[in-house]
């Protein structure tokens, strides 16, 4: 495969399934060799570097989790064994718990950040000294619209969202000189395994809300991170880019 990103290695966290999948596969097409990162469903991080590959893609998985620093440490550090270089990262891991914040668990509240936020900060951190050292780079962090908007019983999942907002304005400011980009994509109602499970009457009541009308696709998210992985948005940094199909405006 060739194209914008022939030549590059890209860490995708969280690329197993979802929207991570698709944009690992969406990144791969675009000529990088993906390392996929997961924590766990080793059979689906194998499927998805199977697909890649007989796509004639390059891809390895590389098991970790985001939220604890020496996996961390020990992933990025695999990647860099196996590949050379890191040049794109993209910190799509995630999880949701969601309730009311009066009947909300501290437990609950510590997952969530540690790995939307932590996360997010602790993958940035390694990667960055090797994208200064070779003065360039490319960040892209997935986001919320309700790290924009709020949603009643998601007070976690959006404080940690809205969290990666500012923690990617800051590092942009700390790196732009080096070469370094660092971006965020905030994704709306996408088509997932998890909004497969929802009712027609809740899918009604989401598409009612959405301007255009529809769900989107992880598709169309992974277009969007691709673009701002790319040498062509060197003068983008700093940017949250909305995929939410106008909910949020």
């Amino acid at each position: 495969m060739s194209g914008p990103l022939t030549g590059q290695v890209a860490l995708v966290t969280g690329g197993s399934r979802g929207i991570g999948r698709a944009i690992a596969t969406r990144i791969a097409r675009d000529g990088a060799a993906v390392a996929l990162g997961y924590a766990a469903r080793t059979d689906a991080a194998e499927r998805t570097v199977g697909e890649i590959e007989a796509a004639g893609g390059t891809a390895v998985a590389f098991r970790f989790d985001v939220g604890r620093p020496e996996d961390v440490a020990a992933g990025v550090a695999a990647v860099v064994e196996r590949f050379g270089r890191i040049d794109v990262l993209v910190n799509n891991a995630g999880i949701a718990v969601d309730g009311l914040v009066l009947r909300y668990k501290e437990s609950d509240w510590g997952r969530v950040l540690e790995t939307n936020l932590t996360g997010v900060f602790l993958c940035t951190k390694a990667v960055l000294r090797f994208m200064v050292r070779a003065r360039y780079g490319r960040i892209v962090s997935l986001t919320s619209v309700v790290a924009e908007m709020g949603n009643a019983g998601q007070a976690a999942y959006a404080a940690a969202k809205a969290g990666v907002i500012g923690f990617t304005r800051s590092v942009a400011r700390e790196v732009a000189s080096r070469g370094v980009t660092a971006n965020a994509v905030a994704p709306g109602v996408i088509e997932t395994e998890m909004t497969a499970a929802l009712t027609d009457p809740q899918r009604t009541a989401y598409t009612t809300l959405v301007p255009v009308g529809r769900l989107g696709t992880a598709e169309e998210v992974a277009g969007a991170v691709a673009f701002l992985a790319s040498p062509e948005a060197g003068y983008i940094t700093g940017h949250v880019l909305d995929v939410n199909g106008g909910l949020y405006m």
